[in-house]
């Protein structure tokens, strides 16, 4: 007994030094940026993979990356921080092109990748379906970031991340149907495999949408902030287990988890500063674990293997690329004709080159039973696409973007917000300064009063030159300003609400503001 006590002290020591250094490694890739201002032009989940890669290239090894990590650790923080994030009412003006990737993409892409290994590279039709079904799931994380840096429309940046949301779980119930028929233990049946996606999908839905609710609800009751980012962390996990567990897609649980609480919950169940107090978490959270991710998948890199695998590798690439310009060229095109909404053609070529791969493929990769006669292979091919798309597509995105023109005007917002941030500063300083009636201090206020409105005259001066030479920033403050209204109008009912001197559901009335003011937009 006190053998295994030793030996469990020791493994979790082991385990707990492992986790420091890839911390460590991950933060001082972090301060990189700031020290060495050639690395800002790379964005920093790409600068961890290379670091990675270069522990790889001289056989460090931080740790074992198993699927287990990945999947039950790692995603659902990730999944559940994008959906918080996520704007339904954005998601909504475009849930039908982002059906249709996450959907039909997914199949498209599987079939189109399978038969191109299959026929070409003469892989097994079972290996060729598997490394396609782990493909298939896109995680445009580090592109998606350097969309917000650089200012780019906000549409953009919903379709790749509503796409990536979704797919997920399509490709994971899709890997975990293939693997199931390579072992015999489904068969290969339209209904069947319809049945079985719609329970999947629909557990997932429900379990998530039944959490979600809860919680919101249940948060209306009190206003602890520490209590309440806990339930959302619980709510992130559990979710996710219990779904699995009911034998639904943990993913789609999540997401439904994140969005009903990102757009319901946080309105109906929680006070303004919970809210910040809660995002900031869940961006640190976010930040955190994409530190550790990206800087194994880098680290996990057998190059030997890479190199036994080249020629598939490049024809996976290559059949991977192709297969996905073809599918949103074609779906864009159909979902244009259903909802008469365009996508412009940059916008298309954008989603078609930032469809990067990244953990959930590494993931479903690694998850192939031992028993599959041609496992190493299909974690090879994984391995070396998903480099591939990290590096080449992702280091590439931003000059795509700037011969696009779809760089956005992120800087001049920066500007002007610094601008107005210093101007509404110094006139409470103003309004201060005037109300103190302290004896004895009238000369030296009077001569503050001329020093501060001289620069308050020389800040507007700048921001009425800015709105003149830019005439675009006034719908970014228009904007601005409907979504403080509408922030102050919904937490007055909420504050309504909760002190009982309103009866009525809050959620009925704020489906009653949010049309008014988005037709107002």
């Amino acid at each position: 007994m006190v053998l295994k006590s030793a030996i469990a002290e020791e493994i979790i020591t082991n385990n707990l030094k492992q986790f420091l250094l890839v911390l460590s490694v991950s933060l001082s890739v972090a301060t990189l940026p700031q020290i060495f201002s050639w690395f800002r032009h790379i964005p920093y989940t790409l600068l961890l993979v290379i670091v990675g890669l270069g522990l790889a290239f001289a056989d460090v090894r931080l740790v074992t990356l198993s699927p287990e990590l990945i999947l039950f650790i790692f995603l659902p923080p990730l999944l559940f921080e994008a959906a918080w994030n996520l704007k339904w009412s954005e998601l909504k003006r475009d849930l039908v092109p982002i059906c249709l990737y996450a959907v039909f993409g997914v199949v498209i892409a599987i079939a189109g990748v399978a038969i191109v290994l299959n026929q070409l590279a003469g892989i097994s039709l079972t290996t060729a379906l598997l490394i396609a079904a782990s493909l298939a799931a896109t995680d445009p994380v580090s592109v998606t970031a350097l969309f917000r840096e650089l200012g780019v429309d906000s549409r953009l940046v919903t379709l790749m991340e509503g796409e990536s949301l979704f797919n997920d779980g399509m490709a994971v119930v899709a890997f975990g149907f293939l693997v199931a028929l390579s072992l015999g233990t489904v068969e290969l049946e339209f209904q069947p495999i319809l049945v079985k996606l719609f329970s999947v999908v629909g557990i997932g839905v429900g379990v998530g949408g039944f959490i979600g609710f809860s919680i919101s609800y249940f948060t209306q009751r009190f206003d602890l902030p520490l209590v309440e980012q806990s339930l959302t962390l619980v709510s992130a996990y559990s979710t996710y287990l219990i779904t699995e567990d009911l034998g639904g897609s943990g993913v789609i649980g999540v997401v439904t988890t994140g969005l009903i609480l990102g757009n319901f919950g946080s309105r109906i169940g929680m006070s303004p500063r919970t809210r910040i107090i809660i995002s900031e978490f869940w961006e640190f959270l976010a930040f955190f674990v994409n530190s550790i991710v990206f800087l194994l998948i880098g680290d996990q890199i057998s190059f030997a293997s890479l190199g036994e695998n080249l020629q598939i590798i490049m024809v996976t690439v290559a059949a991977m690329i192709v297969i996905r310009a073809i599918a949103i060229y074609i779906l864009t095109k159909l979902s244009v004709s259903i909802t008469k909404s365009e996508i412009s053609l940059p916008e298309q070529t954008i989603l078609w080159w930032g469809g990067l791969r990244g953990s959930v493929s590494i993931a479903l990769a690694l998850s192939v039973p031992t028993t599959m006669p041609e496992r190493e292979k299909i974690i090879a091919t994984v391995f070396g696409v998903v480099l591939f798309t990290l590096l080449v597509q992702g280091l590439t995105i931003k000059p795509l973007l700037e011969k696009l023109n779809l760089l956005g005007d992120a800087p001049l917002r920066e500007q002007y917000l610094e601008l107005v941030a210093r101007h509404v500063a110094l006139e409470r300083v103003l309004q201060h300064l005037q109300a103190d009636q302290r004896p004895g201090i009238d000369p030296d206020r009077r001569y503050q009063e001329t020093l501060i409105k001289g620069e308050l005259a020389d800040l507007r001066t700048k921001i009425d030159k800015l709105q003149d030479e830019y005439p675009n920033l006034q719908i970014f403050i228009t904007e601005q300003l409907r979504g403080e209204l509408l922030a102050i109008e919904a937490d007055t009912y909420a504050e309504f609400v909760k002190s009982g001197r309103l009866n009525k559901e809050l959620a009925s009335m704020l489906e009653d503001v949010l049309p008014n003011h988005q037709k107002e937009a």
